[in-house]
């Protein structure tokens, strides 16, 4: 082995032992877990044989970098971070070191509960309530924010509504109409979903909200005209 090879060869051995060094037990037990990287979107952190990995992005195992003091960069952020305990609120944080013009630290990532979620997968997992109170909580900080898409529950809906899943339709087109209670398509969608499942009474009640916002609904005037007596 030449030389230069081998002082290349004992630098690594000696960085890899440090980077071991730093995941002690401790450190897994508290940095493990899923972080608040946005309001519906989590990074996972978890370890497998010591070495430290994470799910983001529909990444599974992304390998963040070890570079000494429990500090990793990882390149698909193209970030520095640390795991840090708030001592304002004492929870746990994957924070972003701060750039060069920057000097104090923000604590950027939440670590969740362990029976804590965000709303989308409250909504994977059919847990209504719960993907409600979320994205109203969302709603209440941002209006106009990307997860709020009336479309995008409105085709939801209308997924579950093809596959005769009329009860998960009528949950999540409460969502839309909780969310956007001035929109006269919610209504409808939601007045679709009960007149399928069978409920003409809730069809008419939402059909007829329809038709206060958009008295122009001709499919939804000719069935109140039909069924109201």
């Amino acid at each position: 082995m030449k030389p230069n090879h081998f002082l290349l060869f004992f630098l690594a051995i000696i960085f890899l032992s440090c980077s071991k060094n730093n995941i002690t037990p401790e450190f897994i037990e508290q940095a493990k877990g899923r972080y608040l990287f946005n309001p519906d979107e989590t990074i996972e952190v978890y370890f497998e044989n010591n070495e430290l990995l994470m799910k983001w992005r529909g990444a599974e195992k992304i390998k963040p970098m070890s570079i000494g003091d429990n500090t990793f960069f990882i390149k698909e952020m193209n970030e520095k971070v640390q795991f840090l305990t708030n001592p304002t609120d004492k929870l746990h944080y994957l924070c972003l070191i701060p750039k060069e013009k920057e000097t104090s630290i923000k604590y950027n990532f939440r670590k969740l509960k362990n029976d804590e979620n965000v709303p989308s997968v409250y909504l994977k997992n059919k847990e209504y309530n719960k993907a409600l109170q979320g994205y109203l909580s969302i709603k209440e900080k941002d209006t106009a924010h990307v997860y709020l898409s009336e479309s995008n529950f409105n085709s939801l809906g209308y997924r579950e509504f093809r596959n005769k899943n009329y009860t998960d339709a009528i949950e999540i087109f409460k969502i839309n109409v909780a969310l956007y209670p001035e929109s006269d398509n919610v209504y409808d969608s939601l007045a679709d979903a009960y007149k399928k499942s069978g409920d003409t009474i809730k069809a008419i009640e939402n059909y007829k909200k329809a038709l206060a916002i958009d008295s122009g609904n001709k499919r939804a005037k000719k069935f109140v005209e039909k069924h109201d007596n």
